[in-house]
Formats: C-alpha cells, sequence, structure tokens
C-alpha cells in the first residue's frame, strides 16, 4: 500500500498525481466494503494559493453512534525544505503520509473481513502538509497554515454532529528505527486514549516500540480534531526525542523520505496495536 501510493508520484494538491491518488484511496476502501464518502473542499494555502483538497472517509457500521476514527493525512510536501539539494522540489512522503495510509488501508481490509462491534471511520485528511516551508520566516498562528483538510473536516463534518468515542491518528508510522513516544498535544487533550493505546501495544510485546517518555506538543492533525472537533485523539508518530536536535528525524521533508527507509515491521506493529484497540476497545 505504501508503494502503490508512492507510485503515482507526490501527492501534492492541485496535480494530477493528487487526483490520481484520491480516486484509487476511494475505491480501495470501497473495495474493502467501507462506505466512502469524498469531501471536496477549498482551503487558501500560506502563499495565497487556492488548494483543491479532498478528504477521503470510509465508514464501518454506518448506523452506529459508538465510533472510533482513525486517520492519517494522505497529501505530500509540496518542497523539501530542510534537504540540501533539490528543495523546491515535492518529497515522495513514503513515510511522512503514505506510511499511516498503508496501515489504515490493511486495517480496513481486516474490518472488512472481519466487522468490528463498533462503528469505526477511516479519514484521509488532505493538505496536512502545506505549512509554509523553512526559507519563509514564521509569524505568529503560522501553525494554522498546517492541516488545513482536518481543519476544513472539523467546520464542516461529513456527518452533521458527527462524534466519535475517541481518535486515533497514524503520521510517519514506517520507519525502521521509529520510536513512538507519548505526544505532548495527545497527553493534553486525551490521556486515557494515550494510556490504552500504549499499554495495549505492551501487552502485545511492543513495548519498545512504544515508549512512555513524552514529547513536547507538536502541531498535527491531532491538535485540530479535540481543539475544533472536540474528539479526543492521540497520535502515533516517530518524534525523536534522544537525539539532538529533537525532531521527526534525518529523512523528515527530505527527499530520503522514500521507499528505502520503510519497514514492514514496524507497519505491523502499529497496525496490529491500532486493530487491536478497535476491536477491544
Amino acid at each position: 500500500y505504501v508503494a502503490k501510493q508512492v507510485s503515482f508520484g507526490p501527492r501534492v494538491p492541485n496535480t494530477d498525481a493528487h487526483e490520481a491518488c484520491a480516486n484509487w484511496l476511494a475505491a480501495e476502501l470501497a473495495r474493502h466494503g467501507a462506505e466512502v464518502t469524498v469531501q471536496e473542499g477549498r482551503a487558501r494555502a500560506f502563499d495565497g494559493t487556492i488548494l483543491h483538497m479532498k478528504n477521503i472517509i470510509g465508514s464501518y457500521h454506518p448506523e452506529s453512534r459508538d465510533r472510533i476514527m482513525l486517520y492519517a493525512h494522505w497529501d505530500t510536501r509540496p518542497f523539501a525544505d530542510k534537504d540540501s539539494t533539490r528543495q523546491r522540489e515535492p518529497i515522495d512522503g513514503a513515510n511522512d503520509g503514505a506510511s499511516g495510509v498503508g496501515v489504515l488501508l490493511e486495517i480496513a481490509r481486516q474490518l472488512h473481513a472481519v466487522p468490528a462491534d463498533v462503528g469505526v471511520d477511516i479519514m484521509f485528511f488532505d493538505a496536512e502538509d502545506y505549512g509554509r516551508p523553512q526559507w519563509i520566516e514564521s509569524t505568529d498562528g503560522s501553525f494554522q497554515d498546517w492541516c488545513l483538510g482536518s481543519q476544513f473536516w472539523a467546520q464542516n463534518p461529513h456527518v452533521p454532529r458527527y462524534r466519535a468515542r475517541f481518535g486515533i491518528l497514524l503520521d510517519m508510522v514506517g520507519a525502521q528505527d521509529a520510536v513512538f513516544h507519548q505526544e505532548g498535544t495527545s497527553l493534553r487533550y486525551a490521556p486515557h486514549v494515550v494510556r490504552k493505546v500504549w499499554k495495549r501495544a505492551a501487552d502485545l510485546g511492543f513495548g519498545n516500540r512504544f515508549d512512555a517518555e513524552a514529547t513536547p506538543p507538536t502541531i498535527d492533525d491531532n491538535y485540530f480534531v479535540p481543539e475544533m472537533a472536540g474528539i479526543p485523539s492521540a497520535n502515533i508518530v516517530d518524534y525523536r526525542i534522544r537525539v539532538r536536535p529533537m525532531g521527526y528525524g534525518p529523512f523528515h521533508h527530505t527527499h530520503a523520505d522514500n521507499l528505502s527507509i520503510i519497514d514492514k515491521e514496524t507497519l505491523a506493529q502499529v497496525g496490529i496495536t491500532v486493530l487491536s484497540v478497535v476491536r477491544q476497545p
């Protein structure tokens, strides 16, 4: 699933690769038995560009009022602004984007084979990674340049008055040496969800991958989902706190974010953990 997404090319809004991948994602969710909603919208990027976004949502047991929300962003960074070369070219986004989506597509396949007892919404948010590049000085409020698709959805949910018991975000979950610390924004908005997910990972034998040490608060889709839509969410994200400088790893927002860094075992451990939580929340 990760390789298929990368094969389209960079999934940057307003491009042919973006459109082709969107169609494939919607068809894949439908193939796995989901009720699919493609939420189209427009958002203004930091530089004034109007982005034509598509949030792609697959719902299982849509009639159920007891729901769990699983989400990831599917777009890719339009610049390699942390690289030393080709900084103004888009990246493959194998880890940053495709890994979380790939895990959730496999969860969709599993839910089609053996349905869960609760309603599940798998959401692929668009335009998460279109924030201003590092060569432009940030100003107050610049964090709102990011996560445009989840902000749009939170203000315009695909189902009126949508509610979920909790949400889990998957972002950058495919690197071979990934360690998932408890992310600071998640601990602020959803400590009970973080405890649930990390305990389940430990029970499954993945305690070395899911570390209880906390990261600083970060801005990701799981900030806007609880802040604007009121749904407590935990972020499973590869944010490295035992290196200097702290951050998302040496390949983040560079051309090194390609298939060579993706590890099947990492993807599997994340997917098994999340699916276990869905089946026994």
